[in-house]
Formats: C-alpha cells, structure tokens, sequence
C-alpha cells in the first residue's frame, strides 16, 4: 500500500511537470515553417564553389555534426545535396534548436525564431541586431511568418 501511495504521489508530483513539457515542444508545423524560412533566406552566393552544401547553404564540418547527432552518421557534402536528405537533417536540428528556444522564451513564438535564426546565421543565439545579421534574421522570421500564416 505505502508504495501504491508513493506510486501516486510521484506521478502527480511529475504531472506538472510533463504538462509543461508537452507545452513547450514544438509543432511540425512550426519546424516546417522554420525549415523553409532558412531556406528560402539563404544567402546566395551565385558561386557553385562557394563551399556552402544544400538549398540550406551548410558549412561541411556543420554537416558532417548534424548528420551525426540526426541520423547517426557522419554524411559527406554530396550526400547532403540531395535535398530530402538535407531537409531530414535541417528539421531535425530545426526542431532542436526551436524547441530550446521556445522553451527559453517562455514560449515567444517571433522571439524563438529571431534566435534560432541568429544562431543558425552565427553559431550564437545572441549578437544580430545589426549589419548583416540583422538583416538576415528579419528575413527569416518575415518568411516564417508567411509560411505559418499559409495553409498546409
């Protein structure tokens, strides 16, 4: 009986605590729209040897990480190329770092993307307010905000 109770308490004690948790994971929606806004704000180069991979426009040692951490293995710039792979891994890092941010954001939806996009930009969540950067960020969160505000 004493560990039934215990049982009891334990789960309502954590219920909160996956309640919020579920409130603060991020929808498919939310990663979709993010993956599209990176993309369609790539910088573009004009240079086929810019040493940038994808539609996503990746540096090869991000690639080779990401690859690890979403499907286990290191993939090669080629590899990348191929869009649906390249899309695979950019949700899956998306919805990572999204997730972080709406979570660290106390779920501010334009505040989580203006950071996840500075992070994206930079490699640092914080330092885009100007120049470049800015720019880019702005433009990323205005085609986030047009994907979500489109039908799927």
């Amino acid at each position: 009986m004493r560990l039934l109770l215990t049982g009891v308490i334990v789960s309502f004690g954590l219920l909160p605590v996956l309640v919020t948790q579920a409130q603060q994971q991020v929808s498919d929606a939310q990663v979709a729209a993010m993956v599209e806004a990176l993309r369609r704000a790539a910088p573009q180069t004009n240079s086929p040897n810019d040493g940038l991979y994808s539609e996503w426009k990746v540096q090869p040692e991000t690639l080779k990480g990401w690859s690890r951490y979403c499907l286990k293995q290191e993939l090669t710039p080629t590899q990348f190329e191929k869009t649906a792979i390249a899309r695979k891994v950019v949700s899956c890092i998306t919805r990572r770092e999204l997730d972080k941010q709406l979570h660290a954001t106390k779920n501010n939806e334009t505040a989580a993307v203006r950071t996840v996009a500075c992070w994206w930009m930079t490699g640092n969540y914080t330092g885009c307010n100007s120049g470049f950067t800015s720019d880019y960020v702005q433009k990323v969160v205005g085609f986030y905000q047009q994907q979500r505000r489109e039908p799927s």
